[in-house]
């Protein structure tokens, strides 16, 4: 490592308050070293992975670090600060600062030596030397894992070795053996881990280390697969067999998760892996004895994560709803599209035209269009079941399938629309959840995923639905219709505002997925309300604002944005164009007190215009490619202009300001640094 870190890269009397400040100042230490060649541009990546989750640590340990194309080797500096810096930790300020700089391209072992050095932070004689250490030279030589009697390092380097001798075990599986394997009729209870973060640099290896240290504390046998930066080495099948349960900390999706099927599980974010391992291990040991298995393929998920140990009630929600919208949204598209071309093909009677089984001719575009109608019709018909049955797999796995999508179609049989859907997901994910939790025999586990838990749930949701809640469901939906058919004016108006902040809001997070599927539940139907097409315009026109903005930001102003931003910026017009928001979310994650406002007060006009206009959508998706299909289609494309025209004046303004601040302009005496300075924005909002 001798090469990755130096005195110069060492600030034992870091001044910094902010932990963006403390970035600086050691990034400034790298540019000086020629490691980064554009400050501004590296800091903005390292807001960007800071904004994906805070980087600090329990017992006072900061690492903000990235992957950036603006590094030229890997470094790594460090920076000891009295007062201590909040970097999200939730036992307080860091006052040991460790900034990782990783290129784009960075080679498998200058990352397995950082991902050591993340190993050895879990060290507490390690921390407590470094807050003692005298000089910078000898901190250096501490982390790079130098012998005390030759702090220096050599001219060969030599540093890996060292490295991998203070400890810190191998990044691509390490095993935490007991002394008991001696008595095989005694044998630990074994685990097999799975730690991954969105760079893997640090948080994957750090994960690791602690769920290795509790386990030997514990006199549990601990395996850990790190799903790194570096690559992964996969864990032997033999051990993954032998495995009484597993734990996975995780903040990016675990490769081939189907491995770990059919054992006691417990699935935490990563930093849950750093600062509390001991309660995972007794947690998937508590499963183990209850009898708790995942049951087929559990890895298809996309929201990885749905209700970790510690998390709030409103954090869990919002994750369950999340993964069964996750799943609709492919049904809306494709079904919404299909009919809105039929309409567009054989005109608003196509919905009349007799099923296409009894009357197809190959000649007739009417024949053609009631085709295309009549399958978006049957895609449609699977949004609530969907909804519903995808609801209760983000609460419990693959047996929450089966009730969720009875429980779902029910809700659609009694008319009780999304409403419905949404409470038979979330019931049938409780009642699973509630079955799982009794202690049953060892010798009917493995009927109940297959057999048990589908016929005692669906049994039961079918009844709530079917009996108890489904006509108070049904009645709520029928008067939420009866209102939005009944706006008009100024009400109408507002509403299109309100949906214009939403969608703006978090760029395709929860709030703008509510925003969302409240509009395309109102055109879920074989002939929607004229009331319901208006709000899907709106919503629509809205989500198009933020990255068509930042775009012609980045097109009129380009000195205001980095090189990165610049690139990203060409991208966002056709992400714009296609009505993709996310598009937004890189110039969002790097200055987001500028950028979300003024994309909410664009989608705010946007919608309000569009409403104004009286524009109409059948179609859920598809940005400018589907504007034959508007009603009002240039009046449409005047709302949305005068959205994006907002949000890229507000933008310009406000970075302009922030260009002017006190403080930005070099210092006399800088010489050729200050105009490349001048040329970029901080990151600190």
């Amino acid at each position: 490592m001798s090469d990755m870190i130096t005195a110069d890269l060492v600030d034992l009397d870091l001044s910094a308050d902010t932990k963006e400040a403390a970035a600086r100042a050691l990034a400034e230490r790298m540019v000086a070293l020629g490691r980064v060649t554009d400050l501004d541009g590296f800091l903005a990546d390292v807001a960007a992975r800071e904004a994906q989750m805070p980087t600090g640590l329990d017992g006072g340990i900061g690492i903000p670090h990235c992957r950036s194309e603006h590094v030229t080797e890997p470094t790594l500096a460090f920076g000891r600060s009295s007062d201590g810096i909040d970097f999200g930790a939730t036992d307080g300020p860091a006052d040991l600062i460790f900034l990782i700089a990783a290129p784009a391209g960075a080679d498998d072992a200058h990352l397995t030596i950082l991902s050591s050095l993340a190993r050895q932070l879990m060290n507490t004689e390690f921390t407590d030397a470094l807050r003692s250490v005298g000089d910078a030279a000898a901190a250096a030589a501490l982390i790079r894992g130098d012998e005390p009697d030759s702090a220096e390092p050599s001219a060969e380097g030599g540093s890996e070795d060292t490295v991998a001798s203070a400890g810190a075990a191998s990044p691509a599986a390490a095993t935490v053996t007991d002394d008991s394997e001696d008595a095989p009729e005694e044998r630990p209870f074994r685990i097999v881990a799975v730690t991954s973060c969105p760079t893997g640099i640090a948080h994957t290896y750090m994960a690791a280390e602690s769920l290795e240290n509790a386990g030997r504390e514990a006199g549990v046998e601990v395996t850990v697969e790190t799903q790194g930066s570096a690559g992964f080495t996969r864990l032997d099948p033999e051990i993954i067999a032998a495995a009484d349960g597993v734990i996975f900390a995780h903040d990016v999706s675990v490769r081939e998760k189907d491995r770990f099927a059919g054992k006691p599980t417990v699935d935490v974010g990563v930093k849950a892996g750093i600062n509390r391992p001991a309660e995972l291990i007794a947690e998937v040991r508590e499963k183990a004895a209850r009898g708790e298995v995942t049951s087929g393929s559990p890895g298809a998920t996309p929201v990885e994560r749905t209700g970790d140990s510690g998390e709030g009630y409103g954090t869990k929600l919002r994750k369950w709803l999340m993964s069964g919208v996750s799943y609709m949204v492919p049904f809306v598209a494709a079904g919404g599209l299909l009919i809105a071309l039929g309409f567009a093909i054989g005109g608003y009677k196509v919905n009349k035209a007799p099923s296409v089984m009894d009357h197809f001719l190959w000649t007739q575009a009417d024949s053609w269009a009631a085709l295309l109608f009549q399958i978006g019709g049957v895609a449609f018909g699977f949004l609530v079941p969907v909804l519903a049955g995808y609801i209760a797999y983000g609460m419990a796995d693959r047996p929450g399938l089966v009730p969720g999508f009875v429980g779902g179609s029910i809700a659609l049989t009694i008319n009780a629309g999304f409403l419905g859907g949404l409470a038979a997901g979330l019931i049938a994910g409780g009642v699973v959840i509630a079955i799982q939790k009794v202690n049953i025999p060892a010798a009917l586990r493995g009927i109940m995923p297959v057999v048990v838990i589908p016929l005692i749930s669906s049994a039961i949701v079918g009844f709530l639905m079917f009996v108890v809640i489904g006509k108070p469901i049904a009645e709520a939906q029928k008067g939420m219709t009866d209102w939005l058919n009944s706006l008009s004016g100024a009400n109408a108006i507002l509403l299109g505002t309100l949906l214009g902040l939403m969608m703006c809001f978090d760029l395709g997070g929860p709030v703008n997925k509510v925003a969302y599927t409240f509009a395309t539940a109102g055109i879920a139907v074989s002939d929607p309300s004229d009331s319901a097409m208006k709000i899907m315009a709106a919503v629509m026109a809205a989500g198009m604002v933020p990255p068509l903005a930042m775009a012609l930001a980045t097109t009129v102003r380009g000195k205001l944005f980095n090189a990165t931003e610049r690139e990203n910026g060409k991208a966002a017009w056709v992400l714009g164009a296609s009505f993709i928001s996310e598009g937004a979310i890189p110039f969002a994650a790097a200055d987001p007190l500028r950028v979300i406002p003024a994309s909410m007060a664009g989608g705010a006009i946007t919608g309000a215009l569009s409403m104004a206009f009286g524009a109409t959508l059948r179609a859920p998706h598809g940005g400018i490619f589907v504007v034959p299909l508007i009603g009002n289609p240039l009046l449409y494309l005047v709302a949305i202009a005068a959205g994006v025209c907002v949000t890229t004046a507000l933008v310009i303004v406000l970075k302009g300001m922030r260009k002017q601040a006190p403080g930005t302009t070099a210092a006399p005496g800088e010489g050729a640094a200050a105009p490349a300075a001048e040329s970029k924005q901080p990151v600190a909002a």
